[in-house]
């Protein structure tokens, strides 16, 4: 099983199950048979299935089939937009959602059209969207009868008759852009339009099992929008990938995806005529071959045996008639979705920064009405959950209110919003004797991020300190006293030599305010090369002792507890990164607590 290794996001359950004994009707040797249906609408009554209209935070991943980040998306949630930056992320808070469902929208440019259907979570709602290019699978005239293959099996046939966005008629070329999404693609979750969740016939709610989605756009000479002539139709062919071919059924309700409302559609049939799907369409969308089925909203979240969260997680579902779906947990470690009715089902946990071995197994079900299900994975081993902490502030060392974390390990990591003092708190799973991971944060108001900055796990709990998120700063020390009874920032006349040759190596960083009497004098004897690691207070009476001392600015420390990550001692001209936090006395007895970072260039 590959696990996908972007940014941990949670993403909603798709419904899984299917009916295999669907033989109501017998597989046709033409499509003489298949009905044609007038075009069904969204009713606006069916929303009454969403429960109550709220608000929640949604943080939106978007990137293209190679993973790279997509900057420049536009991000639609109700009447709210925004643009990925160029991390492909964007963020809207307090979105206008419903308490069963929630709809995003991204559109660029290059690319078809994109978005994703949710069922709100409690905390902050990760979504993913992967989109496709606007490639062009052939072209046409108006008036002409043609077909358009994809290469792969999927393919339109085109009568010639077309309409203008404004619904006048069409004269001219044609580009016809095809996206078939094969279901066996587990890539598949994060392309899909919506969600598996419709409006049957009927107009009543349905969860879907899909066995395939056409996409089918058509352009003008000018990339204007296009589709059909009212009462013209189109023949789609969608192939059906043999490892579900077993339960597909001689005839398949067919639905399209209302980008305005971002469900899915009851609206004709398609025939299954020897490995393929074939339908008559009257208009262009997604179009999408599936078995509707009961379905309730269920959310899991999923803790270790401490009662961590354990966010970024893949978490897949399994059902006994209709295989595997998954999505990914967010930083409370909860993932929502439509799971199908009265049916027990196989749950496993999954982490991308560890092997690809379970985590986490067990049967779950069967569920008959919306409800949350906590799950507790006992972690062992060198399987453990990190806790990482810290603050985000601007480049004038106030705090970030809007803003977000980055923490990438082993390529697999979680985006963790800032709350309004710029403090946040996310955990990620550790399963090797790796300890490095990096932190990078970004200010969404000031369009400021800071560098990516490494560091080590102390496990359980790794206080990264302060970041500021500034992009004209090229170093930087600051520390906080006793929660800002005095603090430090400075960003000029730093000093930060580094002696290899010593016994031990030894490192000594300087800086001063004049203006404040304040400043920061580091000392430490280090390990031998690399020389990165977690060191404690050193000890002046044993020369060889390893370890750091702040004592020159803040005096004798008695009964301290202070930690330094050394996670970062470049060449000449190149970073020195640490971070310390802690506790100590004074030598009048009064406690204190410290953080700090440093993040400085090598002077010598």
């Amino acid at each position: 099983m590959k696990l996908t290794k972007v940014l941990l996001v949670a993403l909603l359950f798709t419904c899984f199950a299917c009916d295999k004994n669907n033989d109501d009707t017998n597989v046709t040797d033409d499509m003489d048979d298949v009905g044609i249906i007038d075009m069904n609408t969204f009713d606006e009554d069916f929303k009454l299935n969403y429960g109550a209209p709220i608000q929640k935070d949604i943080m939106v991943s978007v990137f293209d089939i190679d993973g790279n980040p997509i900057p420049d998306v536009t991000i639609t949630v109700e009447n709210d937009n925004t643009y990925t930056n160029d991390d492909g992320i964007a963020v809207i808070k307090n979105a206008s959602v419903y308490e069963r469902f929630g709809y995003i929208k991204a559109s660029k440019s290059g690319f078809i059209h994109a978005s994703r259907s949710i069922a709100p979570t409690p905390g902050v709602n990760h979504v993913r969207i992967m989109m496709l290019a606007e490639i062009v699978s052939g072209s046409t005239e108006s008036g002409e009868t043609a077909t358009i293959t994809n290469g792969a099996g999927a393919s339109v046939v085109l009568n010639g008759n077309y309409i203008n966005p404004n619904g006048t008629a069409y004269t001219g070329s044609v580009d016809v852009i095809l996206h078939h999404l094969d279901p066996a693609d587990e890539e598949m979750r994060d392309q899909m339009p919506g969600m598996l969740y419709a409006q049957d016939e009927d107009g009543e709610e349905q969860g879907l099992i899909t066995l395939g989605m056409l996409a089918v756009e058509l352009r003008g000479n000018n990339g204007e929008d296009l589709n059909l002539t009212p009462g013209s139709t189109a023949t789609i062919t969608m192939p059906v990938d043999p490892s579900i071919m077993s339960y597909a059924p001689p005839t398949i309700p067919l639905w399209y995806f209302d980008e305005e409302n971002g469900v899915w559609i009851e609206e004709g049939e398609a025939t299954l005529v020897g490995n393929e799907y074939i339908g008559e369409v009257s208009h262009f969308s997604f179009w999408n071959c599936d078995i509707p089925v009961d379905a309730d909203v269920i959310c899991f979240v999923l803790t270790d045996q401490n009662g961590n969260p354990l966010s970024g997680s893949l978490v897949t579902i399994t059902s006994p008639t209709a295989g595997t779906r998954s999505g990914y947990t967010n930083t409370l470690g909860e993932v929502c979705g439509y799971l199908p009715s009265n049916e027990v089902l196989e749950l496993n946990v999954y982490s991308d920064t560890c092997t690809q071995t379970s985590l986490y197994n067990a049967n779950v079900g069967p569920y008959s009405a919306d409800q949350t299900v906590p799950i507790t994975v006992t972690l062992t081993g060198v399987v453990v959950t990190e806790i990482v902490t810290g603050f985000l502030n601007d480049c004038n060392a106030t705090p970030v209110s809007n803003g977000y974390v980055t923490i990438d390990y082993l390529g697999g990591g979680v985006n963790s919003l800032v709350a309004p003092d710029g403090s946040f708190e996310a955990s990620i799973i550790r399963c090797t004797n790796d300890l490095n991971f990096t932190v990078k944060g970004t200010d969404i108001d000031n369009l400021q991020q800071t560098q990516i900055q490494n560091f080590n796990f102390t496990t359980p709990l790794t206080n990264v300190g302060n970041l500021l998120a500034c992009d004209t700063l090229t170093e930087f020390i600051e520390y906080n006293l006793d929660n800002g009874t005095q603090t430090f920032f400075e960003t000029e006349n730093i000093t930060a030599d580094f002696y290899p040759n010593n016994n031990p190596p030894s490192l000594t960083i300087y800086s001063y305010d004049q203006n404040n009497d304040s400043g920061l004098y580091l000392y430490g004897n280090l390990m031998p090369a690399p020389y990165v690691g977690v060191y404690d207070s050193l000890d002046w009476g044993d020369p060889l002792d390893l370890g750091f001392t702040l004592e020159e600015f803040f005096g004798v420390m008695v009964n301290d507890t202070m930690v330094y990550n050394l996670t970062a001692i470049g060449a000449v001209g190149e970073y020195i990164d640490i971070s310390f936090s802690g506790t100590y006395d004074d030598q009048g007895g009064t406690p204190h607590t410290l953080t700090g970072t440093i993040h400085v260039l090598r002077d010598n």
